[in-house]
C-alpha cells in the first residue's frame, strides 16, 4: 500500500466513524445476520430492508431455525421484498451450513464462497465485518468509488475491469479493522459518491481522487 493508498484509507475510515448510518445490521457483528442483511439489499432499497431485517430475524434468529423452516413459510416471510430465489438461496444455504458446519458459519471467505447464496462480495462481507479477516469486497458502490479515485479507464463489467478493481480493492485493506474499512468505502459509494450527482464537497476523500482532479 503506498503512502497515498493509506492516507486514503485512514480518511474514510475517520469519516466512517462520524458520519456513518446507523442501520439495524451494523449493530450486531453476528454473521448470520450480516449474511442475511447482504442478501436482502441485493436489488432492494436500504430503507425497505430496515423494515423487514429485524422482523425476518425474530421470526428466523439462527441459522438453525432458518434451516429447518419449510421454504415456503421462508417465502411468506419474504413477501414483499421480491426477487425470491434470494430468499430460496438463503434457505439452501442456512442447510447447507448445517450439514456441512454444524450450524456455524464459516470465517474464511474461500468457504463461504461455497455456500449457496454467497458470492464472493457477500463472503467479504461477512468475513471481513463479522470476523475480522482481511477480506476485500467489490459492489456497485465500490465499484463507482474504486474507478473514479484511481480513475480507471476500464469496463468496470468485463473480467478484465472485474479483476482490476478487485485488485485495487484488495491492496486497500487493512490489517486492522478491515470490515470497517469495507463498510467505509460502501458508505461512500451509497451517500457521497453518487452514481449521476456526486457530492464531490463532502467527500473526505476528493483531494486524492483522480477522477476529480481531471
Amino acid at each position: 500500500m503506498s503512502r497515498i493508498e493509506a492516507e486514503l484509507v485512514r480518511r474514510l475510515g475517520s469519516w466512517f466513524d462520524k458520519e456513518r448510518r446507523d442501520l439495524p445490521w451494523r449493530r450486531t457483528r453476528d454473521p448470520y445476520a450480516i449474511w442475511l442483511s447482504e442478501v436482502m439489499l441485493q436489488q432492494t432499497r436500504v430503507k425497505t430492508v430496515e423494515d423487514y431485517f429485524p422482523r425476518f430475524l425474530r421470526t428466523y434468529p439462527t441459522v438453525e431455525k432458518l434451516a429447518k423452516a419449510k421454504v415456503e413459510d421462508v417465502l411468506s416471510s419474504w413477501s414483499g421484498l421480491g426477487y425470491y430465489r434470494r430468499a430460496r438461496a438463503l434457505h439452501k444455504g442456512a442447510r447447507e451450513v448445517v450439514d456441512q458446519y454444524g450450524g456455524e458459519v464459516p470465517k474464511d471467505a474461500a468457504s463461504l464462497r461455497g455456500i449457496s447464496s454467497i458470492g464472493p462480495y457477500t463472503a467479504g462481507a461477512i468475513a471481513s465485518i463479522a470476523y475480522g479477516q482481511r477480506e476485500a469486497l467489490v459492489d456497485g458502490n465500490v465499484a463507482r468509488v474504486l474507478a473514479r479515485i484511481f480513475a480507471l479507464s476500464c469496463d468496470v463489467r468485463s473480467p478484465a475491469g472485474s479483476k482490476e478493481l478487485w485488485a485495487a480493492a484488495r491492496r486497500l485493506v487493512p490489517d486492522e479493522n478491515p470490515g470497517r474499512h469495507n463498510e467505509s468505502l460502501m458508505e461512500l459509494g451509497a451517500t457521497v459518491c453518487l452514481p449521476n450527482r456526486p457530492r464531490c464537497e463532502a467527500c473526505p476523500v476528493a483531494d486524492l481522487c483522480q477522477a476529480n482532479a481531471s
